[in-house]
């Protein structure tokens, strides 16, 4: 299981600052931070340690099997970024 982050985020960074593996992007300096309208955790690299979750000041991450329903679309988000076009990693 993973967390994922929804709608609400405000991308205020809490999260970012809490998680111990570095699952959250993206940052400032990295590329694709102008286009992304919130903060994405990684899938295959999040320990589903729930810190983010605490972390959060608007309630935007859920662990994946309590996405409420009309947010449930945001596991596929979250993983989505994390895959460029060619299929490869977007992040190492």
């Amino acid at each position: 299981m993973t967390y994922v982050v929804t709608a609400p985020c405000v991308a205020d960074y809490s999260c970012v600052e809490v998680c111990p593996v570095d699952c959250i992007h993206p940052m400032p300096d990295e590329s694709g931070f102008d286009n992304a309208t919130q903060l994405y955790i990684d899938p295959a690299t999040c320990t589903d340690c729930g810190a983010c979750e605490d972390a959060c000041p608007v309630s935007a991450i859920f662990a994946a099997d309590k996405l409420p329903k009309h947010w449930a679309h945001y596991a596929r988000i979250n993983a989505e970024h994390y895959t460029r076009r060619d299929g490869e990693p977007a992040h190492a």
